[in-house]
Order: C-alpha cells, then structure tokens, then sequence
C-alpha cells in the first residue's frame, strides 16, 4: 500500500477510514508458525478482540488459524465465519457459568479462570473437556491496564490456589485437557516468558491427560522507528526446545498454542483522518482531525503512540505539531510531535491502527463509526460501511410525551 493507494481509498469511502493489509497479516502469521517450526504441533488462535472483522476472520480461517475468543458473541463470530467448534478456545473473565455452558453447547473449547465457576462447570458437566487458566504471578507488560499475569490481577487461577484447584478436580473427577497462561501484553523480556513459562510446566505435569499447553501471547510490535520489539525468533528457539524436552518428560507430544492479536494484525493497520484546522496558539500549533478517541482511543487510555505521516505532503518541511481530535474533551493522539509540514484539508495516517482500534471505537458525541477497507491482492475491498444517522437511532425507542 502506498501513499497513492491510501490517499484513493480516502477519496472513495471517506475519512476517517481503517486500512488494514492483508499481506501484513500474512507475513505476521508465517513469521510467528516459522519461528516455532521446531515444535510437532502448532496451534496458533488469533485474538478475535483485537480486530473481529468477519472477513479478517475469514482470512485468518484461510490460513489455517484457529481462534481465540473472550465472549459468546465473539464465538458466535467465529462460527459465523466459517470456523469449526474445535478451532475455537473461548477463554472469558468474570462471566456467568450460564454463558460458559452456552460456549459449551456450542462445542468450543472451554478455558475457565477461577475456582467457583471451575467447580460448578465440573460438577455439572465432568465429561466436558475444560483449559485452566494459571496466573503464573509474572509481571508482564507496557501498561497496567494490560498487565495481566501479576498477583493482583482479576486474571487466572493463582499458583498459590492450585492445592484448591487439585482438590476440585479430584472431587467432580473433571476432564482437564489443557493448562493456560497470560502474562500481559508487550513482552519485553524473553528470560521472563521462559520463566513463567517453567511455571507452567510445572503446573502441567499435575495432569495426566493433557492435549495442549497455551502461553497466551502479548508480543511487543514496534511502534516507532527503532522501537523495541520481541524477539519472536530468538523466543521460538528457545521455547521450543524447552516444550519438546517437556513434551518426552511427559510422555507424549502435546500442542504448543499461542493466541496472538496485536502481533499479527496492528502494523497491518493504518487509520486515515483530514485535517480540518490548523489552530495556532501561544504556545502550540495544533492540527485538528475529523476524528477523536470516540475512533482511536489507545494514546489516550494507555499513553500509547501512533506513528502520524502527512500522507497528502510526504515531502514538506518538518515542523511542531500537537495532533488533536473534534471530541468535546481533551483528545490527544501526539504532543509537540514532529510532522511534515500540515495544510488544512490534508489527510494523515495513524500507523498500527490494525489493532484495538475499530474494535473499542464508539459513538460518542454521537459520532459515526468510521468504515473499514481491507487492502487484498492490490485492490481495495470495502469490509464494513461507515455508519449513518439511522445507525444512531436503530436501536433507540422513542416515547411520547
């Protein structure tokens, strides 16, 4: 995708627009089953929250992806798009046994998280294969709200629980058929991954009929230039010869699983606004954007940056610019961030919107949810259109008075 296509795509659906490139997404995928190529069973499931398109999903089924789920909607998703029952793990937090039995109905896999639910889905349903989910108590993470494998996270079964976790499995003689963990996202450590990682192991080896062992995910994507990322090679050599050595210890071969979201589709994503003012004040220039944090919402709720190009003045001269949205609050995308030079009417590019972006966009203000394009074999392919004053109303019931 060059600046030429992003700019016609612009042009066509309107701004603001998501651009999400396929070929990204590919190499992503193959880059992540490549480094783990050591491993006799790979199972990769694509975080659906990160990017629930139907037809990202429906790419991911293309090639060979299974799925990671948080909620029934997102399996019903996966369903939807083609997946089969056992290509999806549904790993919820805090939902009720009824929806965890409605997943179960539906043939998916089952994760469960904590002790109460764990022994009501038992006694009722002990045939049911069923993942636990271990809080291994490993910090891990770019930010708290997204650092999930520590010991006061609301995430997992704590190690220090797993004499009750025995004692509730011996009890409703359940089907345990896979041991989980998530650490938090943006591993920056790999020495730490292996570390909670050994926990892990150590947990399996209570289980005497296990398929697979899943290490969650979180890998860090670079986010700017010379940006730290993980070393997804270097953590695949090690990991898998530390699984295989697991794997003879145990007796059996099992399946490595990983469930990545951000790592395969953020770079893939571009998010496209117009600049509507340049606003000179006393002490900053800012640009203005027809969009805000009700459509890209993560530098503003984790601190997290977002590459700007000036896409319609690639070569113009770099200046200051505050990048700022039209929401009735303080929406900052960047401070004092250095941009070629921004016109009013010129569109800028948001790099790594692929992921956490669309998905917790909103309509506040009563704004419109933005469309979403997805760039495939040098076209582009229209995948949701922008919403309209009727999608404002749709759901809204009006009383007289």
């Amino acid at each position: 995708m060059d600046t030429n296509n992003l700019l016609k795509i612009a042009k066509d659906y309107g701004s603001p627009v998501y651009v999400y490139n396929s070929e990204k997404i590919v190499a992503q995928y193959k880059r992540l089953t490549s480094a783990f190529n050591k491993v006799k069973s790979l199972k990769i499931n694509y975080a659906v929250k990160a990017l629930s398109n139907i037809s990202v999903l429906k790419l991911f089924n293309t090639l060979g992806s299974g799925l990671d789920t948080v909620s029934i909607q997102e399996v019903k998703l996966g369903l939807a798009a083609g997946f089969l029952p056992e290509q999806i793990i549904y790993t919820p937090n805090g939902v009720s046994l009824e929806e965890i039995e409605m997943a179960a109905e539906l043939g998916v896999q089952i994760n469960i998280d904590n002790l109460s639910i764990l022994e009501q889905f038992g006694t009722r349903h002990p045939k049911t294969p069923v993942c636990i989910r271990i809080n291994p108590h490993v910090m891990a993470g770019g930010n708290t709200n997204i650092s999930v494998g520590h010991i006061d996270s609301k995430f997992g079964i704590s190690i220090h629980q797993l004499p009750h976790l025995f004692r509730i499995v011996d009890n409703t003689k359940m089907n345990i058929n896979g041991i989980h963990m998530h650490t938090g996202s943006d591993i920056l450590d790999i020495d730490v991954f292996l570390y909670a990682s050994e926990i892990l192991f150590d947990t399996a080896k209570h289980f005497k009929d296990l398929e697979f062992i899943d290490f969650g995910s979180g890998f860090k994507v670079p986010y700017k230039e010379g940006d730290i990322e993980t070393n997804i090679e270097e953590l695949g050599k090690k990991l898998s010869k530390r699984f295989n050595e697991f794997c003879k210890e145990y007796g059996r071969d099992l399946t490595l699983a990983f469930e990545p979201g951000k790592f395969l589709v953020s770079e893939a994503g571009m998010f496209l606004t117009k600049v509507n003012v340049v606003k000179q004040t006393t002490s900053t220039v800012f640009a203005q954007v027809d969009s805000g944090f009700n459509h890209l919402i993560r530098p503003m709720l984790y601190g997290s940056q977002h590459d700007i190009i000036n896409i319609s003045n690639p070569k113009g001269r770099e200046r200051f610019y505050s990048v700022v949205g039209y929401i009735c609050e303080t929406d900052t995308f960047a401070n004092n961030r250095r941009i070629n030079e921004i016109r009013e009417g010129d569109m800028l590019a948001f790099k790594n919107a692929g992921a956490y972006c669309f998905t917790m966009s909103s309509n506040y203000n009563s704004r419109y949810r933005p469309a979403e394009v997805l760039w495939h074999n040098n076209e582009a392919h229209l995948i949701r259109k922008r919403e309209t004053f009727d999608d404002i109303l749709k759901n809204q019931i009006e009383i007289q008075f």
